[in-house]
């Protein structure tokens, strides 16, 4: 099986403008396909801008609208597969608005939808829905992938569940912010490392409202080796997800067979 190459958008678009985050996005897949790259993902939030207020649920979609189908129609059109952060108007529960991730296969086709269950903050608990689905999964290029939202990796049991249901990538849009450098500098290779997994963390970056995202995209592999990181500024990054590294690495570093889950139940 061949890597899976992988690039991240560190970006924070236009606040508010989601034309102008849509071309953003469609000049991100063709530099990223022209390469190789055969996945882009992008932060949380991306087609909107995340600190907007009240203007999110007016810019909400459903997971079947109209940015959808432009993000389907540059996937298609560049041959790459799309990971973008939204927020999502849920068709079963008027007024609910979700803080979600799709992605979009390389053909256009829908692959998978994760909404955020860890909403962050006053601020999120106040415009968002919690989702209630932990492991949400799709399968890429033989390499099973996996969704999470931002705070949600902060948690370890969010991680180790989807360790447990086989994700070889878990993609993870955010809008990290300033003082929380310890979480893509160190709490994502040790996530990588500890769930023997490939962990994207793809981050917003600059100031928006009061916000201050400290940009720092990286893809950790199952060694804790980061192989790819982004600094302070707008970047398209890229890194190789490898499968046969993958499966060395879990033959060398037992964590998940050795664990004695009769001991955990406490934990719940």
């Amino acid at each position: 099986m061949s890597p899976l190459h992988t690039a991240l958008l560190q970006s924070s678009g236009r606040p508010g403008d989601v034309a102008y985050n849509l071309t953003v996005l469609a000049d991100a897949a063709r530099e990223a396909a022209a390469t190789g790259a055969r996945l882009l993902a992008c932060p949380e939030l991306f087609l909107t801008g995340y600190a907007i207020d009240a203007d999110l649920h007016r810019l909400a979609e459903p997971a079947d609208g109209a940015s959808a189908r432009a993000v389907a129609a540059i996937a298609a059109e560049h041959g790459i597969a799309v990971l973008y952060g939204y927020p999502e108007r849920a068709a079963e529960e008027p007024g609910a608005v979700y803080n979600s991730a799709q992605l979009i296969g390389p053909d256009g086709t829908p692959l998978a939808n994760y909404r955020k269950t860890h909403l962050f903050g006053c601020y999120e608990r106040e415009w968002f829905t919690p989702g209630d689905r932990q492991v949400v999964q799709a399968e890429l290029d033989g390499i099973r992938i996996g969704l999470l939202v931002c705070y949600d990796v902060e948690f370890p049991e969010n991680v180790r569940a989807h360790a447990l249901a086989g994700t070889d990538l878990l993609l993870v849009p955010t809008a990290q912010m300033h003082p929380f450098q310890i979480v893509p500098e160190q709490m994502i290779p040790v996530r990588a490392f500890e769930n023997q997994m490939y962990v994207a963390y793809i981050n917003r970056v600059g100031a928006e409202g009061e916000l201050e995202f400290i940009g720092l995209s990286c893809l950790a592999g199952p060694d804790g080796v980061v192989r790819t990181r982004a600094g302070r500024t707008e970047q398209l990054v890229q890194a190789a997800v490898d499968p046969a590294f993958l499966a060395q690495a879990r033959e060398d570093n037992p964590y998940l067979l050795d664990r004695r889950p009769e001991l955990y139940t406490g934990l719940t």
